[in-house]
């Protein structure tokens, strides 16, 4: 007689307290709609490899300093629920284990999870000026379009419209930044258009000798009226002073004055910082990392570049690869080229290319085969995280292969002056943003050639000198509740937006399919209805995320948001109970997409499906929906 549930959900808490470092070792423990998440108190003594093969786990990665482990929709629930009572954690809740996490944070990666955070809202606009400059750059150098009067026409003005953001930049960010640490937007916006008033000396004139900026003086102390295009380290600096002086002035003056004083107080004080402190120690910090950039690539050469190229993947695993957005943007601003893009990228493909060397020394097994394709189709799209703590990171040789790999091409991208006009997307997408100039696409698709066979090979070549590191486990076949029935049935996307393939989805753990098959929606309304017949599976306790069981006995998980369980249930309002029937269309919850994005979460909303024994799930349709669109079929 097999053990019961109760038996199994036991043994695997065992298993896990003593995969973690002992009871002694759990500081917090809580779940969301998919994974189970513990804060231990020290991290290193957790044997990923052994709780990656606990029964039942799809997946163990460590993020936010929580160990999340993935169960799926419903199963983490009845998991957590004889986990918590083993290790006496069941009182905890979510905010409670954020809490935990937060205090493990040093200042360093406090700050520079607050610098991903500021480039978040605004690169929507980078990329789609980045793109556009890409465009007019080839466009330019046709003699059809510069004969043509209505092509040179468009291309000026898809020229006008790739240098708009660039125009703003310091402007963005220093909104972006403001709204980041708690200040009022609109102060960031305003000092941000200070720091571009038309009456200063432009910087870059000012730079190259054309223009000698006037001087005032403040109580002896020289200041020059020079504006700051182009300084984004300055912008993230004066968004956090101006939204610490907001909240320190909305605290301190009284409540029948402060709509006309802090605000008041708060812009002038910031602009007297801006000239006297602020911009000078900003100008000089950009200075260094620029000059420090240019440095390694005049005097360290292709060693230089391949060293960047080996270790920038090194670098995503501890998280410090956020503050290279700010780099690439002051990069950008000073020189129009940002060389480190395509390091990146063919540093991410060597990764890719290591995943494909491990898929085909475990070609044999079933579960390799999924984790392995799914997490290369990651990095086709610029996302490497599934493929380096799903596959590489986990048995380390793919890891090593995938950093040589990067390392060979970042010589070839040294040789080959390759460049990008922007930032935020690489790999396949990356080409999009690619300098044209010195056969700049040809080299582009060149480089990660390079990468993903270079990766490949010495993947392969370290994997068989090791003799094979462990393989994946295959998963355990269980079939409850069989349900006769064999038709097709027809799924509806549950919300209105743009649909995309689940791989595209911000979500690293979904985009890695992890939790199965499915699309991602970019929301325009908040409202989700069932997207086929079904009964109510579960409705999590904080109402953004819904599990419902179609007649087949298939399911479908739907998850409103990224990280929005953190809002405990704020924003959303449910319609539906526990083995409820509902009909295709009808309204499942609802949610208030201001304010979560208000909030700082995403609103994207996943669906994803656990198929029955012998059923299968072909996608139909992505791009933009209104409900009514057949975005898959179970057969």
């Amino acid at each position: 007689m097999g053990e019961t549930k109760q038996e199994k959900y036991s043994r695997i808490s065992k298993e896990i307290v003593e995969y973690v470092g002992g009871m002694d070792n759990i500081q917090g423990t809580a779940h969301c709609a998919t994974r189970l998440r513990i804060v231990l108190k020290n991290n290193d003594l957790a044997d990923m490899e052994k709780l990656d093969d606990v029964d039942l786990a799809k997946g163990v990665f460590i993020a936010g300093n929580q160990l999340q482990i993935i169960f799926g929709a419903g199963l983490v629930n009845e998991v957590y629920e004889v986990f918590s009572h083993y290790t006496h954690t069941e009182n905890m809740s979510l905010r409670d284990i954020k809490d935990q996490s937060n205090k493990k944070q040093n200042p360093v990666q406090t700050v520079i999870k607050s610098l991903s955070d500021v480039f978040i809202d605004i690169m929507p606009g980078i990329l789609a000026a980045a793109l556009l400059t890409g465009i007019t750059g080839v466009l330019g150098n046709w003699d059809v379009v510069k004969n043509n009067e209505t092509l040179f026409a468009l291309n000026k003005l898809v020229s006008l419209a790739s240098n708009g953001i660039f125009a703003i930049l310091p402007m963005a960010v220093c909104y972006s930044a403001c709204k980041r640490y708690g200040g009022k937007p609109i102060l960031g916006l305003v000092v941000g258009a200070i720091m571009l008033d038309s009456s200063l000396a432009n910087a870059y004139s000012v730079g190259n000798g054309t223009v000698v900026p006037d001087v005032i003086r403040i109580f002896g102390l020289p200041i020059e009226l020079v504006g700051f295009q182009g300084g984004i380290i300055i912008a993230l600096m004066m968004g956090f002073v101006t939204a610490k002086l907001d909240i320190f002035f909305d605290k301190k003056i009284p409540d029948v004055v402060k709509l006309l004083f802090s605000p008041l107080c708060t812009v002038f004080i910031s602009t007297v910082l801006l000239f006297t402190i602020v911009g000078p120690v900003g100008r000089e910090l950009s200075s260094a990392i620029t000059n420090g950039l240019v440095w390694m690539t005049q005097n360290l050469g292709a060693l230089g570049y391949a060293f960047f190229a080996g270790v920038q993947q090194i670098i995503v695993i501890t998280g410090l690869h956020h503050i290279l957005g700010a780099v690439e943007a002051q990069l950008i601003a000073d020189t129009g080229r940002n060389f480190l893009n395509p390091l990146m990228s063919v540093a991410l493909m060597g990764q890719g290319g290591a995943v494909l060397g491990y898929l085909v020394l475990n070609w044999k097994n079933n579960k390799a085969k999924e984790l392995c394709l799914s997490s290369f189709a990651s990095t086709l799209f610029g996302i490497s995280e599934p493929a380096i703590f799903g596959v590489n990171l986990r048995y380390k040789f793919p890891l090593i292969g995938g950093c040589i790999g990067g390392a060979l091409a970042g010589a070839y991208v040294y040789f080959a002056n390759l460049a990008s006009l922007g930032f935020g997307t690489t790999a396949l997408p990356g080409i999009a943003i690619c300098d044209p100039a010195n056969n700049g696409y040809i080299n582009y698709i060149i480089a990660h050639v390079i990468a993903l066979a270079g990766g490949f090979i010495f993947a392969v070549i370290l994997g068989k000198t090791k003799g094979q590191s462990k393989e994946v486990k295959n998963d355990e076949k269980v079939t409850e509740n069989v349900v006769e029935f064999n038709g097709e049935i027809e799924i509806l996307s549950p919300v209105k937006g743009e649909v995309k393939n689940v791989t595209e989805s911000t979500d690293q753990t979904f985009a890695s399919k992890a939790m199965g098959d499915g699309i991602a929606v970019t929301v325009s309304e908040g409202k989700v209805v069932a997207p086929a017949d079904g009964k109510i599976s579960f409705v999590f306790p904080s109402k953004h995320a819904v599990g419902l069981t179609f007649k087949d006995g298939s399911s479908a998980l739907i998850h409103c948001g990224i990280d929005t369980v953190n809002l405990n249930g704020e924003g959303f309002e449910s319609f539906v109970a526990i083995n409820q029937e509902v009909k295709q269309g009808d309204v499942l919850l609802i949610f208030d997409q201001d304010l979560i994005e208000k909030k700082g979460y995403s609103t994207e909303t996943m669906m994803v499906f656990e198929l029955n024994e012998g059923r299968q799930v072909e996608m139909k349709y992505t791009g933009a929906t209104k409900g009514e669109d057949i975005v898959a079929i179970i057969k």
